[in-house]
């Protein structure tokens, strides 16, 4: 008897029933050695009951991966679809999936879709909370919802992720450097100008003086001295502070 009949079979006529068929449907469409047909099968099943527990039940299946790629993706694809429709009732199950991923892509496609910008930067800002910025041997949560801040703008964000400016690792201050320079201001943050100076990346701090020549905001008087010694080759400040590339300042041969 296949899952759809089993299902069709018995009505599921309590709340305890309903709780029992959709913990079988999940603990199928969650195993990775599973037959790619039974699995998808446990899939469209629980898409089909339509409800805020069956689709915190298909959240299991974007926890891992598996092959062939294509089917992979098709199966996730479907989960997507279904929690997304069921907004932002999802939450408190992607919340537990959160904080025992091992990898945020697809929790944070979720929370874009089901909430609303404001709601959805508060939202992935309290999974970063619980990260520091010590040592640690896997931190790819932490440098995806650093990177994923580096998509919006809110005024809560640099109090909020500032103190990555100062990670161990250098990927998590390069993607902080990205979220900082993507917030709507007039002038350099301080904090930005500091990394500029001491930070051993150069990576980071080419970053930081290629957007200040873009956005050509003036660097206070008093953080020239400090900045110019920070500075990438190829990089100066003019006269009136103004980050310019070298090659820019010289006339050209006539």
């Amino acid at each position: 008897m296949g899952i759809f009949d089993f299902f069709r079979a018995n009505g599921a006529d309590s709340p305890e029933k309903i709780t029992a068929q959709i913990q079988r449907l999940s603990d199928r469409a969650s195993d990775k050695r599973a037959q790619p047909y039974d699995r998808q099968e446990a899939i469209y099943a629980l898409v089909g009951m339509k409800s805020v527990e069956a689709a915190s039940a298909l959240l299991r299946r974007l926890t891992f991966s598996c092959e062939p790629s294509i089917t992979d993706l098709e199966e996730k694809d479907t989960v997507f679809a279904a929690v997304v429709d069921v907004g932002p009732a999802i939450l408190p199950a992607l919340r537990l999936v959160v904080r025992k991923a091992d990898t945020l892509g697809w929790p944070l496609r979720i929370a874009r879709a089901v909430l609303d910008e404001d709601v959805y930067v508060q939202e992935i800002l309290a999974w970063l909370e619980p990260w520091d910025t010590e040592y640690s041997k896997f931190i790819d949560p932490k440098l995806q919802v650093l990177a994923a801040l580096a998509d919006v703008t809110n005024q809560a964000i640099p109090s909020a992720i500032e103190r990555f400016l100062d990670d161990v690792n250098e990927e998590a201050r390069f993607n902080t450097v990205a979220a900082l320079f993507m917030q709507n201001t007039d002038s350099p943050p301080l904090p930005l100008l500091r990394v500029l100076a001491r930070d051993e990346s150069v990576r980071i701090r080419s970053r930081i003086a290629e957007e200040l020549v873009a956005k050509r905001w003036p660097i206070p008087e008093d953080e020239r001295g400090r900045v110019r010694k920070g500075l990438p080759s190829g990089f100066v400040i003019d006269g009136e502070g103004i980050m310019a590339k070298r090659a820019s300042l010289e006339l050209p041969w006539l």
